[in-house]
């Protein structure tokens, strides 16, 4: 049973708010930050950006790691997921999501089918990953117009780019979890004389999600009472092989992988998922280089994805098909004057081909074309940062296959477009181990395939989804302020964000019906909703902080977080959908020599700004324990760690899931994650 929202349910947010005032007593201490340099984004290799990252790596990671890339970064400042039941999840940031949000793969494009709908999986296991950095805001510049909400890319080293001595490796073995998990991973690097290979397999098996006891809504407004989600299990392998060869000045190198994913769709009880993905990849860089261009950095790929939707029969009701590849060049130039900057080139093609029952596209070919410049310049203490970035895009429908029994497509066409992009950024340190920050700028999206052809079907949302092959392109402005505050073990974020869009491409309902066929030959109808451009608003503040209470045999650390986005459909006057509620965390951690002991509370409150077609969401207040252990070996050290999530067993729903998902699939119950690293 939900519990009640109450002015007291707000009592951790206004806790947060208070404890960001603590690390301000410590600002007459005089110790330099510590900085760890962000790679995404920052071609010019500076320690701060002006726009809000985040990190996680090394142990933060491994406490961090969920079956999916959304869950394991849902609950950073700033990021939400889609929550499409444990199996499908992706990363919303400030509310943002789909086609605004670009994930990368060591930098280069991640193809998949993730972005067409809520229930296809990421094709990229958080298992591997070394290093996951996210960018927050508007990163158009540098990876175009998808890249509006902001950036994830997926570290693993799989093409090493620091020559390797001797052999090294890791290990990671993981069970338990809501979903009784057993996944594990490994690796191995080695070289010699130059030359460096890689190699790495991964494996994860799940079961149906087991959560507190909910309501599951059925066929004419009937419910049931459970307490698991059902068709949740999955079952995921990946594995890859990379070499390169590197010198002080650079390196070059390639790497193949594959990434496996079988996994049940919780919205459609006897459908199941077949997703594989083969990626082949080359990158290089050179540094230190005379006359213009002081470093030449490329990245290529290509991708091939499928997925097949199958039917409890064992019958394939529908296969999607995805083919990309990418170029990236990149170069440093020679110092102007006091000018430093670098110009790049990036060009994207992918085909996209859909076959079958819940086939709501057509097939469709993207390719476009991208140069880009950034130029940065020292104004006295200040860093001021600008650039610009045109693109050419054309999509194309290949409109009514010849064999199809119901044309709904049309005949073949396409459409070109010309995004452009500009970025102002300024950093300004300001003393006492402050920096102050700013960004403003403006960003052009070329419309997605499915947002210009989608005409059928669409089984996750419930609803007949209509394109409009004549939209133009989303415009947004986007205004944002932040600083920082580094000493010692102290620090402190904040951030206000505002982004105006003069044409936001939504799905709206059109207030009409479609009669549609069912599988068992009856007539039933469901909701039209139609892409359409809109005015829109997000605006938000983050704030993360931490501070140490104690520093004697054991030092004790309290960190925080508060997040909240408001998002507004200006053409109808309603608030935007899926958008997260205020959310706040704080922390307790205790460490002593290999020890680490750790508290997080975590609460999400009410959210009941929606649109009419959807409902409120509950607020929820959830506590998680975790402990590590290092344990030192010869030539090698394991850490072992165990993790209690939702101590309560609160049941928690997820606002910024879709509503055919959110009701089916509530968050975990409480579970015993186990696991250990071993590294050497």
């Amino acid at each position: 049973m939900h519990k009640p929202f109450t002015p007291a349910r707000h009592a951790l947010a206004r806790a947060a708010l208070s404890f960001f005032a603590l690390p301000l007593a410590a600002a007459a201490q005089g110790t330099p930050p510590v900085s760890t340099v962000v790679v995404t984004g920052n071609p010019l290799g500076r320690d701060t950006l002006a726009q809000p990252t985040s990190v996680l790596a090394g142990e933060g990671l491994v406490l961090r790691r969920g079956g999916t890339l959304g869950e394991t970064l849902d609950g950073l400042p700033g990021v939400a997921s889609t929550s499409f039941g444990p199996q499908s999840s992706r990363p919303v940031i400030r509310g943002l999501d789909g086609d605004r949000v670009r994930l990368l793969d060591n930098g280069g494009a991640s193809v998949d089918a993730s972005n067409l709908s809520f229930d296809h999986a990421v094709a990229l296991d958080p298992l591997v990953a070394e290093r996951i950095e996210i960018l927050r805001g508007p990163a158009a510049l540098l990876y175009g117009g998808n890249a509006t909400g902001g950036v994830v890319n997926i570290i693993d080293n799989r093409i090493p780019r620091v020559a390797a001595k001797g052999l090294s490796g890791r290990a990671e073995l993981r069970l338990g979890g809501a979903a009784r998990e057993k996944a594990g991973a490994a690796l191995l690097e080695g070289g010699a004389g130059g030359l460096s290979w890689h190699a790495d397999v991964a494996g994860r098996n799940s079961d149906d999600l087991r959560t507190p006891r909910f309501l599951v809504p059925l066929e004419e407004g009937d419910s049931q009472r459970t307490r698991r989600v059902a068709n949740s299990a999955g079952q995921g392998r990946s594995g890859a092989l990379g070499a390169s060869w590197a010198d002080a000045d650079g390196f070059v190198g390639a790497s193949v992988d594959r990434h496996e994913n079988d996994y049940g769709v919780t919205v459609e009880p006897e459908v199941g998922i077949r997703m594989e993905r083969d990626r082949v990849a080359l990158a290089g860089e050179r540094r230190r280089l005379a006359g213009p261009f002081t470093q030449l950095e490329f990245q290529a790929s290509h991708t091939r994805y499928k997925h097949e939707e199958v039917e409890g029969s064992g019958e394939v009701g529908t296969t999607f098909r995805s083919t990309g590849d990418e170029l990236r060049l990149q170069a440093r130039h020679a110092p102007l004057g006091p000018l430093t900057g670098v110009l790049g080139l990036q060009a994207e093609r992918l085909e996209f081909s859909a076959l079958g029952e819940e086939a709501f596209v057509p097939d469709t070919r993207t390719r476009s074309v991208a140069l880009f410049a950034m130029e940065e310049v020292q104004a006295g203490p200040a860093t001021l940062t600008a650039g610009l970035r045109y693109e050419r895009v054309r999509v194309s429908s290949e409109g009514d296959r010849p064999d199809a029994e119901e044309p709904r497509f049309g005949e073949a066409g396409g459409r070109r477009f010309s995004p452009r992009s500009a970025l102002l950024g300024a950093s300004l340190p300001a003393g006492g181990g402050w920096t102050l920050l700013a960004t403003a700028g403006a960003t052009e999206r070329a419309p997605a395939y499915y947002e210009l052809y989608a005409n059928g079907v669409h089984v996750a949302t419930g609803a007949y989804e209509q394109g409009d092959p004549t939209l133009g392109l989303e415009r947004s402005r986007h205004l944002e302020l932040g600083a920082e505050w580094k000493q010692a073990e102290h620090r402190l974020k904040a951030s206000v964000f505002h982004t105006r869009f003069s044409r936001y491409i939504g799905l709206e309902a059109t207030g009409r019906d479609v009669a549609v066929e069912g599988e068992d030959g009856e007539a039933s109808s469901v909701p039209e909703y139609a892409f359409r451009a809109v005015r829109a608003r997000l605006r938000g503040i983050e704030l993360e902080g931490r501070t140490r209470l104690l520093q004697r045999a054991w030092t004790l650390d309290l960190d925080g977080s508060l997040d909240l986005v408001r998002g507004d459909n200006l053409s109808t006057d309603e608030p935007l959908a899926r958008i997260a509620p205020v959310r706040a965390r704080l922390g307790l951690e205790a460490a002593s020599g290999p020890w680490r002991l750790g508290a997080r509370l975590v609460h999400a409150a009410r959210q009941d700004r929606v649109p009419a077609v959807d409902v409120a969401t509950p607020s929820y207040t959830v506590l998680n324990l975790w402990t590590s252990w290092r344990m030192p070996l010869p030539g090698a050290e394991a850490l072992w760690f165990l993790r209690l999530d939702n101590v309560t067993n609160e049941l928690a729903y997820n606002a910024s899931a879709l509503r055919t998902a959110r009701e089916l699939s509530p968050q975990g119950a409480r579970a015993l994650t186990a696991g250990v690293r071993v590294v050497f």
